[in-house]
């Protein structure tokens, strides 16, 4: 899947759309991929790269959300386990099981969270991972040998899901280009158009890479475009009430060491409400999140250094080494796209339910949710899209639809296990020119050839692109992310036929987004 090929598929249709999303995050890509599979024409604009804002920032948990649980939203909690348990059948080399423990350093935290986590077994059903139970301290040590000791007396194991955000993200891309959709990056929406009547009938967008300006007309229009929806909801009605009431969360990473073994903790309640995960991905530690109700989405949120401070204070207390700012590798931030409840300002006690609104010119907006019930949003999304035109309606298929990938034994790929049935074709490419192995930097698992792979089959165009979604380098080490950038983009420059211009120009551009990823802004 290259741009350019993209690009083409969209130029080539004159008729009009069936349906054009705005938005390239889980939700829009998900909505893509549900309408194509059921035949519908769907074209797709992203502003900026597929899943460059919220859908490659957050815990890379798929899960039923224990902390809903807990406020007693149960249907969300049910529709969540349902959806993980099909996101694992369709996406296998993506979402596997996670064992996550929850250390009890009173005597009540055993049997009171021990009954929570039994109701969330039985809300999972025949959907379920395995069996949560309590642990002996010294189970609770062989899980997590790096847990602080003093006054444990415990744990209770459960299980959840595990992905990958940005690659699963990538991975749907290509689902909804295989069923025949058009998808498009780096393509802005400047303004919606109206008939005489007031009804929308289509979209101008601009191609960022050259400036040029096209008109696209469609049956309907979806907005799926997250914390940047009421934007769109602007062009369309100057006069629209903001929808979003946004709230950003960070996460630290730091070197495996500090969380040894194969499990993860949960801390159930902090201080500001929240759960807090301490997770091994992809050889390095994750810790997160917070919950801050901030006032603008952006596309590279910044972590403030009071959240910076939390995370560290509350991983100290249940990590025997105490993680400090200097050990921090990467600082990733998410905005969370909560929909508006009233005069609620808490946004740790907001639903995570989503929401479907219809203006008056028929713009459809979808609101809310998150990545474990995507596919559940998408197809609710194309059931109202669908009634407002005179298109047949048709079922969705998407329960059963394998996501591109898809692969029952990836783990036999190794390192390339995340590339699902990719990965032949991948390590065919390493076979073909041997230099293309040699890994971008001592400090970063990636390959040159990972590089090449991301621009001639997954739509990447910047250095941040690979970096930061088609690789997880600079989530993983942001230090080291930088230091490969120029190398990067010298790869890039020759797949692309770019000059050295727009290479120098590609490193200054990484450096200053990755400065958001290290501590005090490097």
């Amino acid at each position: 899947m290259h741009r350019d090929e993209m690009k083409s598929r969209l130029e080539a249709h004159t008729a009009p759309w069936d349906m054009l999303v705005i938005g390239g995050g889980a939700t829009g890509v998900g909505i893509a991929v549900d309408a194509a599979s059921r035949g519908y024409e769907v074209v797709l604009l992203e502003q900026s790269d597929f899943g460059k804002g919220t859908s490659s920032r957050s815990t890379k948990l798929i899960h039923g959300g224990v902390r809903y649980l807990q406020q007693g939203n149960i249907a969300l909690v049910m529709e969540a386990l349902k959806e993980r348990g099909t996101l694992r059948n369709n996406a296998p080399h993506l979402v596997h099981d996670m064992a996550f423990v929850v250390p009890n350093y009173d005597w009540w935290e055993a049997p009171f969270y021990g009954i929570g986590l039994k109701v969330y077994d039985m809300l999972a059903g025949r959907y379920g991972f395995g069996p949560s139970k309590i642990l002996s301290k010294e189970e609770t040590l062989q899980r997590i040998p790096n847990i602080r000791r003093e006054g444990l007396r415990g744990g209770i194991i459960y299980h959840d899901g595990q992905f990958d955000d940005a690659r699963l993200l990538i991975n749907l891309v290509r689902t909804a280009a295989h069923q025949g959709a058009a998808l498009l990056n780096y393509a802005r929406v400047t303004r919606l158009l109206k008939d005489n009547q007031g009804f929308l009938t289509s979209v101008v967008f601009e191609d960022v890479e050259n400036g040029h300006e096209y008109n696209l007309a469609a049956k309907v229009v979806i907005n799926a475009t997250g914390p940047f929806c009421d934007g769109v909801r602007r062009m369309d009605d100057a006069d629209a009430v903001a929808m979003i009431a946004p709230s950003q969360g960070i996460h630290l990473v730091f070197d495996r060491s500090f969380l040894a073994g194969t499990s993860a903790i949960m801390v159930p309640h902090t201080r500001d409400g929240r759960v807090m995960f301490a997770i091994p991905y992809l050889g390095k530690t994750l810790v997160g999140t917070t919950d801050t109700p901030i006032t603008t989405s952006t596309l590279e949120p910044q972590p403030l250094q009071e959240e910076i401070a939390f995370i560290l204070e509350t991983a100290g207390a249940y990590l025997e080494k105490v993680p400090s700012e200097q050990d921090i590798l990467s600082i990733f931030t998410g905005i969370r796209p909560l929909v508006k409840a009233g005069d609620e300002k808490n946004t740790a006690t907001l639903s995570r339910d989503h929401t479907i609104h219809i203006s008056n010119s028929g713009l459809v907006t979808i609101a809310g949710g998150k990545w474990t019930t995507y596919r559940q949003m998408a197809e609710d999304c194309v059931d109202h899209a669908v009634a407002l035109t005179n298109l047949a309606m048709r079922p969705c298929v998407t329960k059963q639809l394998n996501i591109h990938g898809f692969h029952r034994t990836a783990e036999k790929f190794g390192h390339f296990a995340l590339y699902g049935s990719d990965a032949p074709a991948l390590q065919n490419l390493l076979r073909a020119d041997p230099t293309l192995k040699a890994p971008l930097h001592p400090d970063l698992p990636a390959c040159k050839g990972e590089v090449i792979w991301a621009v001639r089959a997954e739509a990447a165009r910047t250095v941040d692109d690979v970096l930061a979604r088609r690789t997880r380098c600079l989530l993983l080490n942001a230090r080291a992310a930088r230091e490969a950038a120029p190398g990067v983009a010298a790869l890039m420059a020759k797949e692309l036929e770019r000059d050295e211009a727009w290479q120098k120009q590609q490193v200054e551009d990484f450096n200053r987004i990755s400065a958001c990823y290290l501590p005090q802004a490097g």
